[in-house]
């Protein structure tokens, strides 16, 4: 690793930065920015970055984690929303770490298919607070390239996505991020360390890929299934699942059927579970539309 004295961002430089471009961090985009070298480099061992890794960053913002992830040694791909953060991202790493290896994109990440140069098998990412979720599940989906993610989200989402079944925060996030892999939360990040300083706490979420479930049924009827499932937290997941199977007892049928006990809620069931109760659908019990 280069250990260049000064190759980060301190709170001055952010500051001058920000004043100088004009940038005023908004709620509507979720932006706080990462000010502490000590943390961003803490965010850069715990994601375990290694020279030559392909790493894709989403919202690198004024670039205090870019600079972080380019002094491990990881060729990085940034997704930025904001075309004036995204041109000064660029300069701010020439001048900090010359001849770094970084590509930017302006884009909002949601909107993104594709990646300029060899996939990344990484994702470390600040994510903003308002779209972290669908952020994570959407490059996920899109990118099966990466086999690991770390990302800081909201201390209240990080506890939802690594949620396991059963829990009190199990849901839709914990139930859709086990289909791509399993998530545990990592380190606690102190709101000191963002400018402007936020109103919530913020942790980190590890992320490890692995294989889906084994099953006929698609992802999109597996998820739609979850979504069915706790759509209504308190509602039975044979009232739940009414409305995909039909009206009568063909919900009870179906989720007998896939070994599933009609009285549980959804927040009792692995993706495991919710896999095989999709495959009910196509075995006639009823349809979704992929």
């Amino acid at each position: 690793m280069t250990d260049t004295p000064g190759a980060l961002l301190g709170p001055a430089e952010i500051r001058e930065l920000a004043g100088r471009l004009g940038v005023r961090p908004t709620k509507t985009l979720g932006q706080n920015f990462v000010h502490d070298g000590g943390t961003v480099r803490k965010i850069v061992r715990a994601a375990g970055v290694q020279p030559g890794d392909r790493v894709v960053e989403i919202g690198p913002g004024l670039g205090s984690l870019t600079l972080g992830l380019l002094e491990a040694g990881a060729s990085v791909v940034a997704v930025e929303i904001d075309p004036v953060l995204a041109g000064q991202v660029a300069q701010t790493v020439q001048r900090h770490l010359p001849g770094a290896d970084l590509e930017v994109v302006t884009a909002d990440a949601l909107d993104v298919t594709a990646l300029p140069g060899e996939p990344p098998s990484a994702l470390v990412a600040n994510l903003p607070y308002n779209v972290a979720v669908p952020v994570l599940l959407t490059f996920l989906q899109r990118f099966d390239s990466l086999r690991s993610v770390l990302v800081m989200v909201q201390a209240e989402v990080a506890d939802r996505l690594a949620a396991p079944p059963g829990s009190r925060t199990y849901g839709v996030p914990s139930a859709k991020a086990a289909w791509y892999g399993s998530a545990r939360r990592s380190l606690t990040i102190g709101r000191n360390v963002f400018w402007p300083v936020p109103n919530v706490d913020s942790a980190l979420v590890a992320f490890e890929r692995h294989e889906p479930p084994s099953t006929t049924a698609t992802r999109e009827q597996v998820f739609r299934v979850v979504d069915a499932a706790f759509a209504q937290r308190r509602k039975t997941l044979r009232a739940a699942l009414s409305g995909l199977f039909g009206s009568g007892p063909a919900a009870e049928e179906a989720l007998r059927a896939a070994g599933v006990d009609p009285t549980l809620r959804g927040e009792r069931l692995a993706i495991g579970d919710f896999a095989r109760i999709a495959e009910r659908l196509d075995a006639g019990a009823g349809t979704v539309d992929a």
